[in-house]
This record gives C-alpha cells, structure tokens and sequence, in this order.
C-alpha cells in the first residue's frame, strides 16, 4: 500500500535519491531541484532555468544534474553552476538529458531523451571519475532506469519504447559492458517501464509510466514477484530510503489532459524489503 508523503506537486517529479537522511529529486518541467526532509516534512527548492532530468550528490561536495545543457556540477549553497559536458549540444538540440544513475565505482551513468520522439536519436553514456565522457549504448529512444546488482557483475538498464530491461555483463575496474539480452520483457504490463531501483535481493523495483503501479521483479526468472497500485496514471521513478531503506519513494508527474487529484505528488511505502545504500559521484 502507498501513502501520500510531504507537499510536493511537481508538474513532472523523477529521479529520487536517499542522500544524508533526506530525499534529493527533480521536477523536470518545472526545472527545479527539489529536497524532502521526510520527518518534519520540510521542503526546499531550488530553481535551475531549464529542464533537469537528474541529480545526483557528489562526494567532494555539491550535486551534479543533468539537462538541457548537459551535465553540470552545482553548488546548492551558492547557485554556481560549472559545466562539465554537454555530448549533444548542436547536432541534436531536441534531446536533453533524463535519468542517471551513480555505478558502485562512483562513475555517473546519465542517458539523453529524444523529447520530439526521434527513435534511435538518443543514447546513454558514462561520465568517469576523471571527468571524461563515454558513449556506452547508443541509439536509444527514451534513456530510463538503470541499476546494478550486488555482486557489482551485472547492469540493467530501460529504454522505455522498448517495453524491456536490458542485463549487461559489468565490468567494474573498467566500467565496461558487455554481453546484452533482455532480462525482463515488461509488454504484458499496462503502461512503460521508466524509473527503477534494486533491492537487497537484486530484484528491480520498476515505475511504469501510464501503468498506475510499480512492478516488483526478478531479473533472474523474469517473473512479477509484487505490485504496488499507484493513484495516478504518471508514474516515473522510485528508490529506497528511510533510516534502513525500507521505505519505496515513488515519484510521479501530471498529464496536461489527465485530471488526477494526487498527479504530481510524492509516495512511500513499506515493501518489505530493504534497499541498497546510493553512491555520491566520485568525481
């Protein structure tokens, strides 16, 4: 069961992360960096000019986001913002980049969306600890959730119109992938695969957009182990937090034709597992 948390209602929330006790996230179409204080209910904001598909918190201080203009180191006490690299700036002015995660290594993998749905237009890439940019897969489409098992040997990784998660091979000293299939074929279930987060037993918790759920499965046998009923049609994203990472936080984001009273807002449950603790970016 999920339950409304904090005031929150972004025009299109995403990208969650548990970061010192708080939840860290973005509201795309309304290009802010948002902050939730779960306890007291504690809101901040922050206004970034343009749309802004993730951030992530980085170790020597400050969060890196990423969006229209790239990939952009930001200092949240003072506003600065320092581009780090933009791989798409001139020949493909329609894409931005969406969602983004950090790898145990603490490199940033972050992907780009065709926003005007140019398929193959897209694609996802590495940023490393010594700031250089690699290109990892490209032409994809709609560049989504990503994530890692625990034995740190395995990616898994969602381009949306293609109703699948992809598993790599992983290879962590070199952040190199090899080797991929489809783990999970998601077409049977209503709606696409957007955002996901992994648990302790490597199961893929994934927010299916227009699909008023989150999915809950093994990557191993493919099969749907849980399902959460979402109260709203635009799910996007989820990660773990809570004191012990018990708790699902569940983005979500509001169709201009849909008229939903709870679009937009953050939820919380309590799955009954726990989570895997998030990476800041080593860079």
């Amino acid at each position: 069961m999920v339950e409304l948390i904090g005031k929150t209602e972004s025009r299109w929330g995403e990208g969650p992360v548990w970061h010192e006790e708080k939840l860290l996230f973005v509201d795309i179409e309304g290009h802010t960096i948002r902050r939730l204080d779960p306890g007291p209910g504690d809101e901040e904001v922050w206004e970034i000019g343009e749309r802004v598909g993730l951030v992530v918190p980085r170790e020597s201080g400050g969060w890196v986001y990423g969006g229209d203009s790239g990939l952009v180191a930001y200092d949240p006490n003072t506003g600065k913002k320092t581009p780090i690299a933009d791989p798409e700036p001139d020949k493909k002015p329609q894409n931005r980049f969406n969602d983004g995660k950090i790898d145990p290594q603490g490199r940033l993998w972050a992907g780009t969306i065709s926003t005007i749905k140019e398929t193959g237009d897209a694609a996802l890439y590495c940023l490393d600890t010594d700031l250089s940019l690699g290109l990892k897969v490209p032409e994809v489409t709609n560049s989504n959730g990503l994530a890692w098992n625990a034995a740190g040997d395995t990616f898994f990784y969602i381009d949306t119109p293609t109703k699948t998660v992809r598993a790599f091979d992983f290879d962590g000293e070199t952040g190199q992938i090899s080797n991929s299939r489809v783990a999970i074929d998601t077409s049977p279930w209503e709606g696409s695969p957007d955002g996901m987060c992994i648990d302790e037993n490597d199961h893929l918790w994934i927010n299916f957009c227009r699909g008023s759920a989150v999915h809950c499965f093994d990557p191993v046998t493919a099969k749907c182990l849980e399902t959460l009923e979402l109260p709203v049609s635009g799910g996007t994203s989820c990660c773990f937090g809570g004191p012990d990472l018990e708790e699902l936080y569940i983005t979500t984001g509001r169709f201009p034709n849909v008229d939903e009273e709870l679009a937009g807002h953050l939820f919380v449950a309590e799955p009954g597992v726990r989570g895997t603790p998030s990476q800041p970016f080593r860079g």
